[in-house]
């Protein structure tokens, strides 16, 4: 190789669909109750993740495959 080119480590992005839902800045009852019950079989980090992609408008689903994709378990 040249010494001019750079070997750089490629970094995964994630492809981030449509929230289904407006932004806000609170969680709904909803999502309060669920966020209950899922905290205690996952990370505080994928939690915390999870809680800040339902405030951006993205329902429990994509927010729980999102997080589950960049913070994991």
């Amino acid at each position: 190789m040249p010494y001019h080119t750079k070997q750089t480590i490629k970094t995964k992005k994630l492809k981030m669909p449509k929230p289904l839902n407006k932004p806000s800045k609170k969680l709904n009852k909803l999502q309060v109750e669920y966020m209950k019950k899922h905290s205690k079989e996952h990370s505080a980090e994928h939690n915390k993740e999870m809680r800040r992609l339902m405030k951006l408008g993205y329902c429990i689903e994509q927010s729980h495959k999102l997080a589950m994709k960049k913070v994991g378990s």
